[in-house]
C-alpha cells in the first residue's frame, strides 16, 4: 500500500533518469497502473528515457532498462521507445538517435530490439543544412551513425534480424545517406579519409544484401537533381570527389562498383578505364557541366585537373572545339573590321543621315551587321548571367569578359537610340563600344596558352590590386585637389555660402572656360602631378604660398613615389602568388 501510494512526478523521473538511479523507481509500475498512467505523457515529446540516454556515465545508465520494462509491462512499448521532441529545435529526435549521438552501441541494439523506429527522422532546425547552429546529419539515424564515423553501428542499422534501416530513405532536403556524407567532407585529409571509407561500406553492404534492386544507390537524387557525386562537384569537396571518380574496388563480388577499371599494366605504365555514367555532357546537368559553368564552386581550376575530367576537356578541345574558338575569333574579326570602318567613315553633323550616294548603302548594310552582331552579344551575355549570376568573387575566374561584351553590346545600342532621336550625342557611347571591341579581343587570347595566361593575370591584377589601388588614390585625389580650388577661388570669388561652395566643386559647367575654379579641371591637372606631366602654372594666383607647396609635395609623395610603387610592388608579388593558379585558371577558361 506504501509503494503504490507514492506519488511520481515528472521531475521525480527525470532526476532518477539523470543521476541513473535505478531505486528511485521502485514503485513505478505500480503507481501506473493504480493510476492508469502512462511513461508518454509528456506535452514536448521530452521523456524520461530520452533524458536518460542523455546522461550515460561510462556508456550505462541503470533507469534505461527499467524504463523500457515498464513501458512494455503496461502495453506503451512502442509509443514510449519512438517518443520525439515536438519543439521547433529538436523536432523528430528519438531514443535512437540520441543512443547513437552518444555512441552507445549496447543501447542502440537494446532500442532497435525492442522496437525502435529505423527510419525516424530528426527534422528539426538544429539538424537542417545551413539552418543556424546545429550539427546537419541527413535526420535519419543510419545517417547519423555514417557521418559520425561509427561503422559498427551503420552495419547494425542496415543488417539486423528485428528491422533494417531503408539506405534510400531520404530527409527533408531529398537527400540520402550518401548525400549527407558529401556534405559533411570538408577537403582535409582525415575527413576525406573517414567519409569515403563510411562511403565505400555502406555500397558495399548494401550491394550485398540488395543485389536485385533496379535503381543504384549512387544514382538516387536529391530534391536539386543531384545525385551524390554531382553534390561534391557543386560544394567544390574535392577530396571526396577525386576519391568517388578513381573509386577502385578489385574484389570480384564489388567490382561493378568501381568507377575506375585497371585495363593492363606493363611495368611502370598502365591504363585505366572510367565509368563516364553522369559526368561526360551528353546528358543533362552532368558533372562536367557543373564544375564548368559552376562559378561558386570552390577548387573548380584544380577539379577540371582530376581524371578523367581532365582527358575529356583536353580531347574535346583538340577534336572540335578548338576548330569553332578560332572560326568564332575570325568572324569577330570580320565585325570588328566592319564596326571600326563604319565608325569611322560616320558622317558629321545631326542624325539621322539620309541615304544619297551608293557608298551609303554599303555603310548602311554595315551598321544594320553592327547592331545585329551587338544584339547576339547582348544575349549571349544575358544567358550567361542568367546561368551563372556575376560575382565579384568569381570575375577573376570567369564572367569578366561576358560584362565587357555586355557594355559593349548596350553602348552600341543606346548610340542607336540616340542617333534615330537626332542627337548627336550618340557618337560618345559608339566611341566608347569601338574600343571596348577592340579590347574584347583579348576574349579569344585564351586561344593560346602564353597569352591566356597573361590574360589571366591582368584580369587579377585589374580586380586586385589596380582596385585597391585607384580607391586610395582617389581619396588622396579628392582631398588634395578640393585644398587646391579653395586656395585658388578666394581670390576670385568669395564663398558665401555652402551651396555656393557645392556649385563650383561639382557644377563646374557654370564656368565660361575650364580653369582652376573647376573641380574636374583641377582634379586632371593634379592627376597629371601623378604621371609626372604636371606644371605649377597656377601657383601666381593661390593665396598662402607656403601651404600651397607643402600641399603640393605631400600629393607628390603620396602618389607619385608611395601608391605608384606600392602598386608596382603589389603586382609583382601577385604575380608571384598566383602564377601556380594561373594555368589552372586558364584550363577552366579555355575548356567552358
Amino acid at each position: 500500500d506504501y509503494i503504490s501510494s507514492k506519488k511520481f512526478t515528472r521531475e521525480r523521473l527525470f532526476k532518477a533518469a539523470s543521476q541513473g538511479d535505478s531505486s528511485q523507481l521502485t514503485g513505478l509500475l505500480d503507481f501506473l497502473r493504480a493510476n492508469n498512467k502512462r511513461l508518454t505523457n509528456e506535452s514536448n515529446g521530452k521523456t524520461a528515457l530520452l533524458k536518460a540516454l542523455l546522461n550515460l556515465k561510462n556508456h550505462k545508465n541503470d533507469t534505461i532498462e527499467v524504463f523500457l520494462d515498464i513501458s512494455e509491462k503496461t502495453g506503451d512499448l512502442g509509443r514510449f521507445i519512438n517518443a520525439a521532441y515536438n519543439d521547433d529545435y529538436y523536432r523528430g529526435q528519438t531514443a535512437l538517435h540520441i543512443a547513437i549521438e552518444r555512441r552507445s552501441f549496447e543501447h542502440v541494439k537494446l532500442l532497435v530490439q525492442k522496437g525502435a523506429d529505423v527510419q525516424a527522422k530528426a527534422n528539426g532546425k538544429f539538424f537542417q543544412n545551413n539552418a543556424g547552429p546545429g550539427f546537419y546529419f541527413g535526420e535519419l539515424p543510419l545517417s547519423l551513425a555514417a557521418c559520425t564515423n561509427q561503422p559498427e553501428v551503420m552495419s547494425f542499422l542496415m543488417d539486423n534480424p528485428y528491422k533494417r534501416a531503408d539506405v534510400t530513405d531520404k530527409d527533408c532536403q531529398g537527400n540520402t545517406v550518401l548525400h549527407a556524407l558529401v556534405i559533411l567532407a570538408d577537403n582535409k585529409e582525415e575527413n576525406t579519409d573517414m567519409i569515403a571509407k563510411m562511403y565505400d561500406n555502406i555500397l558495399i553492404q548494401h550491394y550485398k544484401l540488395e543485389k536485385k534492386i533496379e535503381v543504384q544507390l549512387e544514382e538516387i537524387e536529391n530534391n536539386q537533381g543531384l545525385t551524390p557525386l554531382k553534390l561534391a562537384a557543386k560544394l567544390g569537396k574535392i577530396g571526396l570527389f577525386k576519391h568517388m571518380l578513381h573509386r577502385e574496388f578489385p574484389d570480384k563480388e564489388t567490382k561493378p562498383l568501381s568507377r575506375k577499371f585497371l585495363e593492363w599494366v606493363y611495368g611502370p605504365v598502365h591504363s585505366s578505364l572510367y565509368d563516364m555514367s553522369s559526368i561526360d555532357t551528353d546528358e543533362e546537368n552532368s558533372v562536367l557541366e557543373i564544375v564548368v559553368f559552376g562559378c561558386e564552386i570552390p577548387n573548380r581550376p584544380e577539379m577540371l585537373q582530376i581524371e578523367p575530367l581532365r582527358s575529356i576537356l583536353k580531347d574535346k578541345w583538340n577534336r572540335f572545339a578548338s576548330t569553332l574558338f578560332w572560326v568564332n575569333f575570325l568572324v569577330y574579326l570580320v565585325y570588328l573590321t566592319i564596326f571600326t570602318t563604319v565608325a569611322t567613315h560616320r558622317k558629321e553633323g545631326k542624325p539621322p543621315f539620309p541615304i544619297e550616294v551608293p557608298l551609303d548603302y554599303l555603310r548602311c548594310v554595315g551598321e544594320v551587321i553592327c547592331i545585329l552582331g551587338a544584339l547576339w552579344f547582348l544575349y549571349k551575355s544575358v544567358i550567361a548571367f542568367k546561368r551563372n549570376p556575376p560575382k565579384f568573387k568569381t570575375l577573376y575566374i570567369d564572367g569578366f569578359c561576358d560584362i565587357l561584351f555586355f557594355i559593349q553590346a548596350v553602348l552600341l545600342l543606346t548610340a542607336v537610340i540616340l542617333y534615330f532621336c537626332g542627337l548627336r550625342q550618340y557618337v560618345g557611347p559608339l566611341v566608347i563600344s569601338l574600343a571596348l571591341a577592340w579590347i574584347n579581343i583579348l576574349y579569344y587570347a585564351r586561344g593560346t596558352k602564353q597569352l591566356g595566361i597573361y590574360n589571366v593575370m591582368v584580369q587579377r591584377m585589374i580586380l586586385g590590386d589596380i582596385l585597391h589601388f585607384l580607391f586610395v588614390y582617389g581619396v588622396f585625389l579628392c582631398g588634395f585637389t578640393a585644398g587646391k580650388i579653395l586656395q585658388i577661388r578666394k581670390e576670385y570669388l568669395p564663398l558665401e555660402s555652402p551651396l555656393t561652395l557645392f556649385f563650383f566643386f561639382f557644377v563646374p559647367f557654370i564656368c565660361k572656360k575650364p580653369s582652376y575654379d573647376d573641380f574636374a579641371f583641377t582634379t586632371l591637372e593634379m592627376f597629371k602631378f601623378t604621371i609626372g606631366m604636371g606644371d605649377l602654372e597656377f601657383t601666381d594666383h593661390v593665396q598662402y604660398k607656403e601651404v600651397f607647396y607643402i600641399l603640393l609635395i605631400l600629393y607628390i609623395v603620396l602618389t607619385y613615389i608611395l601608391l605608384l610603387n606600392m602598386l608596382i610592388a603589389l603586382m609583382g608579388n601577385t604575380v608571384e602568388r598566383i602564377s601556380l593558379q594561373t594555368e589552372n585558371i586558364w584550363n577552366l577558361q579555355v575548356r567552358g
